[in-house]
């Protein structure tokens, strides 16, 4: 079992409580919703919703218990903040109590897993209290439905998982999709224990078909699952993340499994032993029709205190295409950094350049581009303020023409740079209005006391700046109290929780 590095924590937080009932029009499922186009449709309306972590939002007087934020997705501008649900440990039908430091909402993300035709919510609650186990971690679904997200179920670990250890964060890292082409999404889970896979379909009691614990890794923090060799079956990505003998993080592939009734952790995974990556997301960057791995280290050694072997200065994403083998192990990744050419910006230690990932088609070219986060970025002398950097795919894979980074002294984007707002701790990329663009998402954790998410509309030249918004966690009803709230530090996308 690997031993893992010691690593001060990256910051990754969220916000606050309150719920706000939704209405909606839809009377009947939108078919599709396990889909990557409607995945998270949890009203079953047509339109993918945006779910926003807040894992420092207070809960009442309750500090630090954390709240989940879910807009509904629409026409025009992708998000309507009058259309919205506020889901916590206190929310009726939600699984749990509504504790100091759960940090409900640290790792969002959503699947249809009961197959009623609705996108359920996901939500991991790394620090989460387990009996007298502090920071087990915990997760929890909410159920979709036509009047959108309403009761829940936690799901139950694996038999002997994390034995004897607390600090194990069970949620911090959450990835779906139909890995043995029966028609059910599976869940993976990281932590800094053990894995753990659930095979479709869940029950509403959460009970899945199947439950896998993975200690191959040891820790094992990250998930990535896509299709990368163009068979109709997800492979599933492991990043167990930093360990003693590998600071950058290796990278394991399980391929899909084969046939209904199949488990998709069965077998040993094979290592990439040219990739690194603490954190990874999957997307078709040259349009090809195989889904490609865009993996992010965003630590490097000025952060360590500790041995060399980290990132590059200021961070890295490293880039794995698909084919029909999918990705070998003899393959080696593209490279970008802040210093390779075309990239906006300059690297520089600390600007954790990968901290968070997000993969989508902003202009309907088809092919997909790659949003990441630079939370500690520099604006100017305002340290920390934060960017978050558009490059593009193509035909030829993805490129660095008309790579654009944005701050909030961009012109259009709303707000003001400030020292610490760390602009772009979590991004997302999505098609919330249904124009065939991906809206861009960024989100500003650290804003204000509360945080926010800047919201640009897609457009056949990209994210249209003028109009765009931002929505803070107090105006969609979080609660704040002693802390900041932390409103945008989690979103669907992968971020770096070391």
């Amino acid at each position: 079992m690997r031993r893992a590095a010691a690593a001060a924590a990256v910051l990754t937080a969220s916000v606050a409580v309150t719920l706000t009932p939704l209405t909606s029009s839809a009377a009947a499922p939108y078919k599709g919703a396990n889909t990557a186009v409607v995945q998270d449709d949890f009203n079953g309306d047509g339109y993918r919703d945006l779910a926003v972590g807040a894992p420092y939002a207070a809960n009442g007087g309750v500090e630090e218990n954390g709240s989940v934020v879910v807009l509904y997705g629409g026409s025009g501008s992708g998000v309507n903040v009058t259309r919205r649900a506020v889901i916590t440990q206190a929310t009726p039908g939600v699984p749990g109590d509504a504790e100091a430091w759960d940090h409900f909402g640290s790792a969002v993300t959503s699947a249809d897993l009961d197959r009623d035709g609705y996108a359920d919510l996901i939500v991991g609650a790394s620090d989460e209290t387990v009996g007298t186990k502090d920071s087990r971690g915990a997760v929890t679904v909410v159920w979709g439905g036509p009047t959108g997200l309403k009761g829940g179920a936690s799901l139950t670990v694996p038999a002997g998982y994390g034995d004897g250890r607390t600090y194990c964060g069970f949620g911090m890292s959450l990835a779906t999709a139909d890995m043995n082409g029966d028609g059910n999404p599976e869940l993976a889970v990281g932590s800094r224990c053990e894995a753990a896979t659930y095979t479709g379909p869940f029950t509403r009691t959460g009970k899945a078909a199947g439950t896998v614990r993975d200690d191959f890794f040891g820790e094992t923090r990250g998930v990535v699952a896509g299709d990368t060799d163009g068979d109709g079956l997800a492979e599933l990505y492991w990043l167990p993340g930093p360990s003693d003998d590998d600071l950058r993080g290796s990278v394991y592939v399980y391929k899909g499994a084969r046939g209904p009734n199949a488990v998709p952790a069965t077998n040993r995974p094979t290592e990439l032993p040219y990739a690194d990556g603490h954190a990874g997301a999957i997307g078709d960057i040259n349009g090809d029709g195989y889904g490609d791995l865009v993996t992010g280290i965003s630590y490097d050694d000025s952060m360590s205190g500790g041995p060399a072997g980290w990132a590059r200065p200021g961070g890295e994403i490293q880039v794995l295409y698909g084919s029909p083998q999918g990705i070998t192990a003899d393959q080696k990744p593209k490279v970008y950094h802040q210093d390779t050419a075309g990239v906006p910006g300059a690297a520089e230690n600390g600007d954790r350049f990968g901290q968070s990932l997000s993969i989508g088609d902003v202009n309907g070219d088809r092919y997909a581009d790659v949003l990441v986060g630079v939370p500690s970025e520099a604006v100017g002398s305002r340290k920390l303020a934060g960017t978050a950097v558009l490059l593009r795919g193509s035909a030829t894979g993805l490129t660095t023409a008309d790579a654009a980074a944005y701050t909030q002294d961009t012109a259009g984007v709303p707000g003001a740079v400030e020292t610490g707002d760390q602009f772009g701790a979590a991004v997302h990329l999505a098609d919330l209005n249904k124009d065939g663009k991906a809206e861009t998402v960024v989100g500003v954790p650290t804003e204000n006391s509360d945080g926010c998410v800047w919201v640009a509309r897609g457009s056949a030249s990209g994210p249209v700046l003028s109009g765009s918004v931002n929505v803070s966690g107090k105006s969609v009803g979080i609660g704040v109290r002693n802390v900041k709230g932390y409103f945008g530090a989690a979103l669907p996308g992968p971020h770096v929780e070391l």
